[in-house]
């Protein structure tokens, strides 16, 4: 069988992390078996359809790398096809008019509710002929009756449902404008796919959705339905990508290995490259289960990519972030934080220092490490410094080895004072590397200003 699966997003939200992973297990499902991955946009819903969540949509799966083979098809611009499988239909007898009015209708829904039972769609004008005219009317499909129909559905094994629970479902509104379930068995022909994998809240609609293939001729589609996973609903308010992405600053590489791990494994293996995602994906590997969204795993294997990657490449993602350009600077100071960062925002965050005409001190950090006693060191190390003839880690390492050699000093006790003086914090990168990137014009004169502050210090006591 040839490979050809779907991704149709409505356009009426923008493309949260949950339909993100319905587009990654249709995209490598795709990719696995060299088939085809295409991108159809359902917005028949117009009053709830809107532009900007379709062109986001499309913006967030570019950069998520998840390239279409053919799309984007829009709905609707089917139309003509919709209204001719209608036809078609009803030529063949499995479709028929309704002219039920809303009142009857809701006055037999009422009947059946009162008798305990499910209100379902009577059937009245299933066989009838005796059409009105100029009369508005519903296009109904004709079900099953009775009996039971068991789909084997390759995620979840063989389901079992009855025809009972379901009435003759409408096809096409009283406008003429098609309803979901309909196009999408129309789409899915037209398209030629061979492997519906989608969420489980779909379940009912394939076996609506099985006897319209069969009135239509046509062979069912594989159906693999994937368990939703709390926290990850569109309706429960989930983040878009793009929020992961600009907010919180979550690189693709890791929201893909997330993602793909969410109700799908592969041994004990957790991190994968987009590589090996495709080389490993099936949908034997995709659990029955529903599983759990956990933002703290989800920044864990973010970790590790942001890690993994090149400093240059990485560099080219928080330039925009701080305003400035990448360079060979900045891929220096990417790799020196990317052990101590977990997203882009972190890290862009903490590269700021490396980029600001001044600093102001952490009172907690400086009472503590810039003491009186320390204003001396300072006094001796800032012209050693300042003589260097190279600015580099080595040599700027070598002045404080020796120095604290000289006064019998174990490096912490100028290293920390000097780190508070610099960054104005306790806490960064290597010192020798952080003083060597911060460069000589940055380091000298904060220096200089945290001996004056210990002088300050020293003059209130």
């Amino acid at each position: 069988m040839t490979v050809r699966v779907r991704f149709a997003p409505s356009p009426t939200g923008f493309l949260h992390l949950g339909g993100a992973r319905t587009a990654l297990f249709n995209w490598l499902y795709a990719r696995r078996h060299g088939g085809t991955f295409i991108l159809r946009i359902e917005d028949t819903d117009v009053e709830r359809n809107k532009q900007e969540a379709a062109e986001a949509i499309l913006e967030g799966m570019a950069w998520l790398g998840m390239e279409t083979d053919e799309g984007p098809f829009w709905q609707s611009d089917r139309g003509a096809l919709y209204r001719e499988k209608i036809q078609e239909l009803l030529a063949s007898g499995h479709a028929y008019k309704c002219y039920a009015t809303k009142g009857e209708l809701d006055q037999m829904r009422e009947e059946l509710q009162a008798k305990g039972l499910k209100p379902l769609y009577d059937r009245r004008w299933r066989d009838r002929t005796d059409h009105p005219e100029d009369t508005p009317f519903v296009i109904r499909f004709k079900m099953p009756i009775d009996g039971d129909r068991t789909l084997a559905d390759a995620v979840k094994g063989d389901v079992t449902f009855a025809y009972k629970e379901l009435d003759d479902w409408i096809i096409a509104r009283s406008d003429g404008s098609p309803t979901y379930n309909f196009v999408v068995v129309v789409d899915d022909i037209d398209m030629r796919i061979s492997h519906v994998i989608r969420g489980d809240d779909h379940l009912t609609n394939t076996f609506k959705q099985a006897p319209l293939y069969e009135a239509f001729g046509k062979p069912l589609p594989v159906f693999g339905h994937v368990p939703k996973v709390a926290g990850l609903s569109k309706r429960l308010g989930s983040p878009s990508v793009q929020r992961y992405r600009d907010e919180l600053g979550f690189v693709r590489e890791g929201v893909i290995n997330y993602l793909s791990r969410l109700g799908w494994s592969h041994g004990d293996q957790e991190i994968f490259s987009t590589e090996e995602l495709v080389a490993a994906f099936d949908l034997e590997g995709v659990s029955s289960s529903p599983g759990a969204f956990d933002i703290d795993k989800m920044t864990w294997v973010n970790e590790h990519w942001l890690r993994a990657l090149d400093p240059a490449d990485v560099a080219q993602r928080i330039a925009p972030r701080m305003g400035i350009k990448p360079d060979a600077r900045l891929a220096a100071i990417v790799e020196i934080l990317q052990p101590r960062s977990s997203t882009l925002v972190d890290m862009a965050a903490q590269a700021k220092m490396f980029y600001r005409d001044d600093i102001e001190l952490d009172e907690k950090a400086a009472k503590k490490w810039l003491k009186v006693s320390t204003g001396p060191h300072f006094d001796e190390l800032i012209p050693k410094l300042t003589a260097l003839a190279s600015w580099d880690r080595a040599s700027i390492g070598a002045v404080f080895e020796a120095f604290c050699e000289a006064h019998e000093l174990k490096l912490g006790k100028i290293a920390q004072p000097t780190r508070v003086a610099v960054t104005g914090g306790s806490v960064s990168p290597g010192l020798f590397e952080t003083v060597e990137l911060l460069g000589r014009d940055a380091c000298l004169p904060r220096l200089a200003a945290a001996r004056a502050w210990i002088a300050a210090r020293e003059a209130a006591q």
